[in-house]
């Protein structure tokens, strides 16, 4: 399976990711702000997906607004 961010730079389990875009997060009151990194990305079983933490939350975000930090 070969899962790339926005830029087409190939992502592996444990790599830290950027937002590209601001982001709301539905059925909560978080926002995710344009600049923020990810760290320890995990890869799901879908290639346009990846599930990362922020805070004691658990995200589950599309590769498409993601860059490699």
């Amino acid at each position: 399976m070969d899962v790339k961010d926005s830029n087409g730079a190939p992502l592996q389990d444990g790599d830290s990711v950027m937002l590209i875009k601001d982001l709301k997060v539905k059925g909560s009151s978080l926002n995710l702000k344009r600049g923020t990194v990810m760290k320890g990305i995990r890869l799901t079983g879908k290639p346009e997906e990846v599930e990362c933490r922020t805070g004691k939350t658990t995200l589950v975000l599309k590769t498409c607004f993601l860059k490699k930090a």
